[in-house]
């Protein structure tokens, strides 16, 4: 077994389109991102706090705003997703008791996590959307209904950069990548040239024979993961919240993503008929994946029904995973779900796998 496995690593390194979708694509995404990612992504969700005042038309009208999301949880809930740059501001409506105009203050609370360009975003929402509109609503002879206060407070909080969302979709991307084409391809050319056929001769169990083969897979794709994290956390400041035991955790995540995401690659090696048959049939399976699996932009932007398919996906759920663990501080036992999920993947993948598999 342990032999399989060394000469099917070299033949793996030896693969320049195992190279290439593995090492090279999400490397060139990470280089890219990294360079313009400085930023966060614009993101104007919001909440109230408690002590705002909640009769006003301007409390609903500001809920009820188009393109502003409203979160409602509870306070400390809420710190937490601002300390970590989920939300863009906390808005307090209060009434304007030294003047007379504006009726209203609209005060404003941020964190150091939250870009610039979404609190001026939310700014110019308030300000030339809500406001102006109550404003030509009522026809009223003040200057304003209300106004926002120019000082926003902000509390301390980690910057979310682009790269501490893109990276893990990209690892993510290679991962899928390795371990359905890879293990497609390999497989279905061990079989085409007899290879497996020669081995299932041999006094070798056939157990050992796939573990060999599917050792090497793994190895290769953690070889990969490492790469990818350390270039991103060295090269464009990749958040690892608890250093090396949070990449340890990773890796983890990694290698159970990857064995899930090589049952798919079993799959298609043995419904495969010939080479050709396996490009299309293996996009079937990644393509949804990478564009719905929250590898490059976020699921929220979805509407519902698409969003509840993406749900489905496990890369979704591995993204979702590896993004916890590195940025927001979680452990493995806090991703129960997100794990939980990728088994049940695996579970039934692994399933069909075995019933399609074939020695030649």
């Amino acid at each position: 077994m342990l032999a399989i496995t060394k000469a099917s690593l070299k033949a793996v390194f030896r693969s320049p389109s195992a190279v290439i979708f593995s090492f090279v694509f999400p490397l060139v995404f990470i280089l890219v991102f990294g360079f313009i990612g400085s930023g966060g992504r614009i993101n104007v969700r919001v909440a109230f706090d408690p002590r705002s005042d909640t009769s006003s038309k301007l409390y609903y009208a500001i809920k009820s705003w188009q393109g502003i999301s409203v979160i409602q949880k509870d306070t400390v809930s809420i710190r937490e997703d601002l300390e970590k740059g989920r939300i863009t501001a906390i808005i307090n409506i209060q009434k304007n008791t030294q003047a007379s105009s504006p009726e209203f203050i609209i005060h404003l609370k941020s964190s150091e996590a939250v870009s610039p360009q979404n609190i001026q975003v939310l700014r110019s929402i308030l300000e030339g959307g809500v406001i102006k509109t109550l404003n030509a609503q009522n026809n009223i002879e003040q200057p304003t209904v209300a106004a926002v206060s120019s000082e926003v407070v902000k509390i301390k909080g980690r910057k979310y950069r682009t790269i501490d969302f893109i990276l893990p979709g990209q690892l993510g991307f290679s991962l899928l990548s390795a371990g359905v084409f890879g293990v497609a391809f390999i497989f279905f050319n061990l079989r085409q040239s007899l290879v497996l056929k020669r081995f299932f001769a041999t006094p070798i169990k056939r157990v050992y024979i796939v573990f060999g083969e599917s050792i090497s897979r793994v190895l290769f794709g953690l070889i990969t993961a490492v790469v990818i994290l350390l270039v991103g956390h060295y090269f464009f400041n990749f958040t690892l919240v608890h250093g090396w035991v949070t990449l340890a955790e990773l890796l983890v995540l990694s290698l159970i993503g990857l064995i899930v995401f090589m049952g798919f690659g079993f799959i298609v090696s043995g419904l495969s008929k010939n080479e050709s048959v396996i490009p299309p049939f293996a996009n079937l399976i990644t393509l949804p994946q990478f564009l719905l699996g929250g590898t490059f932009f976020s699921t929220d932007v979805f509407p519902p029904w698409l969003k509840s398919v993406a749900d489905v996906m496990p890369l979704k759920h591995l993204n979702d995973a590896m993004r916890n663990v590195a940025f927001e501080g979680a452990h493995l036992p806090d991703c129960m779900k997100q794990i939980g999920i990728l088994g049940l993947w695996g579970i039934v993948v692994y399933f069909i796998a075995v019933k399609v598999f074939r020695w030649e």
